[in-house]
């Protein structure tokens, strides 16, 4: 599913307009239902989620701070809804035996970095990893979700495209009203550069909350070969606006380019016709992580010369700020003594 182009546009279109006292029902809902008190998982739980429907970069943020809390002698556990698996959980992702049709693709990719846990019921998969040794929760996505209690809530911002018009769903891409999400958000962090970007930090600051910045990268050895090369770039994810430029920055030449919906299921059909057309164009197929974790069984050993992955990480522009949020975790999780609400009622939020 692609976002509606009429969501990014700065001046709200008429049906944006039209749409607009739906968000305002919609929103408000969202933003009671934030309110509501969690459980207590026992353990320090980080979020990090994003203000509006789509990606802004939650999933590297998720790599990186759980990179950061295992360099500080944590155990953390990443905690995933495992959007369009079929597995309920509470289950740890093996990448041995799942796929990305039982627990989500990225939640597949997810696992390559940090162990990770599937569960529509977040207090239960707060508890499991709990019981496998987790000294940290860090959940990838859940905002809006106020099933558990989080230490830190950490809103993730995309630099280029912000909040779009600032209208929640349907009429906009936000969840709830930017001033109501700010007031239950402990930080955010801006990814890449804008000025959509930088009106929600100059929003963030107004309330209070300290902005982080970051960026996303290719590794050095990818960007070399990324130089001067022709490619078809292919994409599944949120915002594959995002992939093409950092195919761009890179200083790759994209000769056509195929944005599929996000968690789009490729089928044998796709990577025929994504192959011919590279073929023809006589250049490489780029594509990212998430979408490999679906396309590395359909991919013909004979085509692999032709098919190039493109990781990406996030760097921190001011990574002693990182740190010192996560001592602030410590230091609230140790002072708190453990509860459980009476109130578990999750969201519809995904």
């Amino acid at each position: 599913m692609r976002a509606p182009a009429f969501w990014w546009q700065r001046r709200r279109s008429l049906l944006a307009r039209l749409l607009q006292p739906i968000g305002s029902l919609y929103g408000a809902l969202t933003a009671r239902r934030m309110r509501q008190t969690g459980t207590d998982a026992g353990i320090p739980v980080i979020c990090v989620g994003n203000f509006i429907a789509g990606g802004a970069g939650k999933t590297p943020t998720a790599i990186a701070l759980a990179a950061l809390a295992t360099a500080r002698g944590q155990t953390p556990f990443v905690l995933m809804r495992g959007y369009g698996g079929r597995l309920a959980g509470p289950v740890e992702v093996d990448r041995r035996h799942h796929d990305a049709s039982g627990v989500g693709d990225e939640a597949l990719m997810m696992a390559s970095a940090a162990r990770t846990v599937v569960a529509r019921d977040r207090p239960a998969g707060a508890a499991f990893a709990k019981a496998f040794g987790a000294s940290l929760i860090i959940m990838d996505d859940g905002l809006q979700n106020p099933s558990l209690t989080k230490q830190l809530r950490l809103a993730v911002v995309d630099g280029a495209s912000g909040i779009g018009n600032g209208l929640c769903l349907p009429a906009g891409p936000l969840r709830a009203p930017l001033a109501e999400q700010l007031s239950m958000t402990d930080a955010i962090l801006v990814i890449g550069a804008g000025e959509a970007g930088d009106r929600v930090a100059a929003a963030a600051q107004e309330a209070g909350k300290p902005v982080l910045r970051g960026r996303l990268a290719p590794s050095a050895g990818i960007a070399d070969r990324l130089r001067g090369q022709a490619v078809l770039a292919v994409s599944g994810i949120g915002r594959p606006e995002k992939f093409s430029a950092t195919l761009r920055e890179a200083g790759a030449e994209i000769r056509a380019e195929h944005a599929f919906g996000d968690h789009h299921a490729y089928t044998a059909d796709d990577v025929a016709r994504i192959i011919r057309e590279a073929a023809a164009l006589d250049c490489l197929v780029a594509t990212t992580e998430k979408d490999m974790t679906k396309l590395a069984a359909l991919w013909p050993f004979a085509e692999q010369h032709r098919l190039l992955v493109v990781p990406v990480s996030l760097a921190f522009d001011e990574p002693s700020e990182v740190t010192r949020l996560l001592d602030g975790v410590k230091t609230a999780a140790q002072a708190r003594p453990a509860r459980r609400s009476r109130n578990n009622t999750a969201s519809g939020e995904t």
